[in-house]
């Protein structure tokens, strides 16, 4: 299906892998820019949903790989037979990652470690295996967006995915430093609450619920708004942005639920106000009255006290 927002050759030429491709985001991203003219390659540690997100890219440029990002024998397979096939790799959309919902101290080690290893182990290998074969060799340059999560100021209940999510976003402001001279460029995407089919069948249905309500604007995003941004980093348009990480929530990293908050309205619906009396302001059609403190004397205006007229050492020689 041809984009809603960009022309179709956008992205001629380019090559571009997607992890996590087979669903959610990295699905709708991988099918977004296939529409852009990129020729994209999708992997994941399931073939089969991969598969189906191939065979719905436009014009048939989609290709399926299994790959396990944690496992360094299968990225640097990845990245091989991709330059192989294509010689070149122009963008890399680190989508792949997980966690699960439990309370901070039920999360076993052995847990913390699981996603400590997929969400930044998998990005850092994945990150360097192709930017050391395919971007920075006759420094040709490239794109990377790491994909992270919003809220950046708590996520309860996800306390090992919030340090992995900050990490990858350090990372992503470093290597922006240290591989400019490349021409490489990289932007993390802190994504909220959208409505995936992940989101929507993996957690509780009361948190399901509730995401929604946490969101300023009252909705979940659409896979389609994130796949958009994704393109327009790819584009030219995206040529200067480097180092910055970019939320896309719906402002729920500023404000928890809308505003105003559900009871303090007034009987309009507006937000509620501070009663200001009448001396607060300043008289209708006349000047500010001044201050208790603006009303007294100025030095100058007022007599010298002895002291004041005492002469000083060096008048005194």
């Amino acid at each position: 299906m041809a984009s809603k927002l960009f022309h179709t050759g956008l992205l001629d030429g380019q090559v571009t892998i997607v992890t996590g491709g087979g669903s959610g985001l990295g699905r709708a991203s991988a099918l977004e820019l296939a529409a852009c003219g990129a020729e994209v390659i999708v992997c994941g540690r399931r073939v089969e949903p991969l598969e189906e997100t191939a065979a719905r890219a436009e014009g048939g440029r989609g290709e399926a790989l299994a790959c396990d990002i944690r496992e360094e024998d299968q990225v640097s397979e990845l990245v091989d037979h991709v330059l192989d096939r294509h010689g070149q790799i122009d963008l890399l959309v680190n989508n792949a990652g997980g966690q699960f919902l439990t309370p901070a101290e039920d999360i076993t080690p052995k847990g913390f470690r699981a996603v400590i290893r997929l969400n930044v182990e998998g990005t850092w290998l994945m990150t360097q295996a192709v930017a050391t074969r395919a971007m920075i060799p006759e420094s040709r340059g490239g794109k990377i967006v790491n994909v992270t999560l919003s809220p950046h100021h708590g996520l309860p209940g996800m306390a090992h995915s919030s340090a992995a999510r900050a990490a990858v976003e350090n990372l992503t402001r470093v290597l922006s430093i240290e591989w400019a001279r490349f021409g490489i460029k990289l932007t993390a995407l802190a994504a909220g609450p959208f409505a995936t089919d992940t989101m929507i069948t993996k957690y509780p249905r009361p948190v399901v619920e509730g995401a929604a309500l946490s969101v300023p604007l009252q909705r979940l995003g659409t896979e389609e708004e994130f796949a958009w941004l994704v393109a327009f980093l790819a584009s030219p348009a995206g040529d200067y942005h480097s180092g910055t990480i970019l939320t896309i929530d719906g402002a729920r990293d500023n404000w928890f639920g809308p505003w105003p908050p559900l009871g303090l309205t007034d009987e309009s619906g507006k937000p509620l106000a501070e009663e200001r009396r009448p001396d607060d302001a300043a008289p209708s059609g006349g000047e500010r009255q001044p201050t208790p403190v603006e009303q007294q004397p100025t030095r100058a205006e007022r007599q010298p006290t002895r002291a004041e007229r005492q002469p000083t050492s060096r008048e005194q020689e």
